[in-house]
């Protein structure tokens, strides 16, 4: 998608005495850095101190079991193929794009839009009206989820006039994102996926995520402009070595792993769309302004977007077989240094799509490279959770996280140590470009 024009139908936005005007040209690159003013100077270490919710997290809380309900048969395209990581995106940019709007710190999202404000705004009113604008769009039928919350949120907003001019600024960025999204190509018609039966090609039937590659992404200029490189030869010594790896610490019998290995394996296996919102939440609870909050969210969740249609753009494109196929397999690889092992099945389950690239290291460290930009450093210490194992881990540098998730992902026997450098290459050339063209301070 060319960012370059994409928020111009903002720019005759007339809402509440706020006029919004835009050159509509320039890509968004025209002054200040993707960290902005937030954050310490580079290297200083950054300690993430969870002090409450507010009206950004609430809403993503919100936003995250409306998506997260189970997809239907009928309904509106999102309903029918809910996609966590798109769909928080255009909900937090419409968020982002409102406190942009009335604090005048960053540009809105598409171009360097200029506001000049008629009067005082209520942000929380703002934010409201725009997240609950995006869902009500999105998910028409799932009023339920939202209804209630918007409900009671916008009630205890004093009623004044600057109330009044925050729920209509938001429900304008969310009517304007809306747009600007329209048909995102989720809704593309897919044949029968045929599973492969050459060496070296994914066996999986009826395999999950095919779509994502269709949709349009939010910053990068196609799916496949951060293509990962072709996979290593089977006969290959990467080759070799990533499987005998994966063997002998990803295996339910026989494995060399420890009982340490196998807990960083299993707290990583949550589904993505359950661990990563709950989790990503907890940065913006802290006692920042609201529209870092906002930016901070927007950045990660639009990061993770266009590093995940990346990733499984370049998935489906190879189309490579799991180490469940493959070291049952190895006798068909042609590469001597591999051996069989036909009752080799790997110690957690395998997500059903191919294995390279590994899309838990592209969003991990594009994600990692968010916070490292965001924060100016890569010394940030935070902590997060896991369902699958009730348990917490923590970290002192973003980088030890990306770490941990490639060993996690060997450690399970889900995946090979080249896919998993080459996702992380992927994640974090996606979040690069991302945050050079978006989130800038004016």
């Amino acid at each position: 998608m060319n960012s370059k024009n994409a928020m111009c139908p903002l720019a005759a936005l007339l809402v509440a005495g706020i006029t919004l005007m835009s050159a509509c040209g320039g890509g968004g690159d025209g002054g200040g850095s993707a960290g902005g003013s937030v954050g310490p100077s580079a290297g200083a270490p950054v300690r993430v101190n969870v002090t409450g919710p507010n009206a950004v997290t609430y809403w993503n809380e919100v936003a995250t079991n409306t998506i997260n309900v189970p997809a239907t048969a009928t309904g509106s395209p999102a309903e029918k193929r809910p996609t966590d990581s798109v769909d928080l995106a255009v909900v937090h940019l419409a968020i982002y794009n409102a406190l942009a709007a009335i604090t005048g710190r960053y540009q809105l999202y598409g171009g360097p839009i200029q506001a000049a404000a008629g009067g005082d705004i209520s942000q929380e009113a703002a934010v409201g009206a725009a997240a609950y604008g995006v869902l009500k769009g999105l998910f028409p039928n799932r009023a339920a989820q939202y209804q209630p919350a918007y409900d009671s949120f916008v009630a205890a907003i004093n009623d004044n006039a600057a109330k009044s001019d925050g729920l209509a600024l938001g429900d304008g960025m969310a009517q304007a994102m809306l747009a600007l999204r329209g048909d995102d190509g989720r809704s593309v018609t897919l044949a029968p996926y045929v599973p492969g039966t050459a060496p070296g090609a994914f066996r999986g039937v009826n395999p999950i995520n095919r779509y994502l590659s269709s949709i349009k992404p939010f910053a990068i200029a196609s799916a496949s402009q951060f293509r990962a490189p072709a996979p290593p030869a089977l006969d290959s010594d990467v080759y070799a070595n990533d499987v005998n790896e994966t063997r002998m610490l990803g295996g339910v019998l026989g494995s060399t792993r420890t009982d340490a290995q196998l807990e960083i394996a299993r707290f990583h296996t949550e589904p993505p769309f359950r661990f990563w919102p709950r989790n990503l939440r907890r940065f913006a609870m802290t006692d920042g302004t609201l529209i870092d909050q906002a930016r901070l969210l927007a950045m990660l969740f639009v990061v993770q977007a266009d590093a995940a249609i990346a990733c499984f753009e370049s998935k489906y494109h190879y189309e490579s077989w799991r180490p469940q196929s493959a070291i049952p397999l190895a006798d068909t690889d042609n590469n001597p240094a591999t051996t069989a092992d036909a009752s080799w099945t790997p110690v957690v389950p395998t997500p059903n799509h191919p294995e390279y690239p590994a899309a838990h290291a592209c969003v991990s460290a594009a994600l990692m490279e968010a916070l490292k930009t965001y924060y100016g450093t890569d010394r940030v210490e935070f902590t997060l959770d896991s369902t699958v194992t009730g348990t917490t881990r923590s970290f002192t540098a973003t980088q030890a996280h990306v770490e941990e998730v490639r060993g996690a992902r060997i450690y399970g026997g889900m995946h090979f140590r080249n896919s998993l450098v080459r996702g992380e290459e992927l994640g974090t050339s996606v979040a690069k470009w991302v945050l050079q063209h978006n989130f800038l301070a004016r």
